[in-house]
C-alpha cells in the first residue's frame, strides 16, 4: 500500500473552480493507476476519474466529463483533479486512490483500489 495525502478543497460558488492535489509516499508513483473518487452525505461512494499509470488514458464519470481534468507528475508523485464550472451537486468529500496496475483496462470500482487518501471537503454554494 501507499499513503496519500489530498489537499485543495474548499468553499466555492457555483461556476467556480478548484484544484485538488494528491501526494503519494511511494518511489514507484508510476507504478500505479490513480483515481478520483468522491462521496456525498448519505449517498455511495462514486467514481469520478482515473489516469493510467503514464498519463496516457484518461477515464470520467459523465457526470463530470467536460468539466474536470484528471493529470499527474510523477516526478512529483501527484495526481490532480482540476475541476472547472462546479456545481452545487458536486459537493462531497474527494478522495484520491492507488491502484498497483500498469495496464490498460483501468478500474472504476471502489473496491479494486487497495490505498486511498483521507479525504478532502468540497462544498459548492448555489
Amino acid at each position: 500500500q501507499v499513503r496519500l495525502v489530498e489537499s485543495g478543497g474548499g468553499l466555492v460558488q457555483a461556476g467556480g473552480s478548484l484544484r485538488l492535489s494528491c501526494a503519494a509516499s511511494t518511489v514507484t508513483f508510476d507504478f500505479y493507476t490513480m483515481g478520483w473518487f468522491r462521496q456525498a452525505p448519505g449517498k455511495e461512494r462514486e467514481f469520478v476519474a482515473v489516469i493510467s499509470w503514464n498519463g496516457g488514458i484518461t477515464l470520467y464519470a459523465d457526470s463530470v466529463k467536460g468539466r474536470f481534468t484528471v493529470s499527474r507528475d510523477n516526478k512529483k508523485n501527484t495526481e490532480y483533479l482540476q475541476m472547472n464550472s462546479l456545481k452545487p451537486e458536486d459537493t462531497a468529500v474527494y478522495y484520491c486512490a492507488a491502484d498497483y496496475y500498469r495496464g490498460t483496462r483501468l478500474k472504476w470500482l471502489p473496491r479494486d483500489y487497495k490505498s486511498w487518501g483521507q479525504g478532502t471537503q468540497v462544498t459548492v454554494s448555489s
